[in-house]
């Protein structure tokens, strides 16, 4: 019993242990603990980051559909690298450079 008498008597208080006991159970043991936060907030992150890639790929998509919808040189470069198209004067060589 001589540990005890080291122990300050605010330490051995029991509104300390109470206050104590339940820092110890909101940190570890509750449905929103620490690690718990720690996870969502990772995961939060990464969501925010997918949403700016994604909101640049909407803004270069919507930049490309105006372009298509206003330029007719726009359109028929999209047609002729995309669709294969051609004229009925051409002739068309595709090159396939993947090994």
């Amino acid at each position: 019993m001589d540990f005890l008498k080291n122990i300050p008597s605010w330490a051995k208080s029991k509104y300390t242990l109470t206050l104590l006991g339940f820092v110890i159970w909101l940190l570890f043991f509750d449905h929103n603990d620490m690690f718990t936060q720690m996870e969502r907030k990772s995961e939060l992150n990464q969501l925010e980051k997918s949403k700016e890639y994604y909101n640049g790929q909407i803004d270069d998509i919507k930049k490309e559909l105006s372009g298509l919808q206003n330029d007719p040189a726009s359109l028929e470069r999209a047609a002729r690298e995309r669709y294969m198209m051609k004229k009925d004067n051409e002739d068309l060589f595709l090159i396939d450079d993947h090994e």
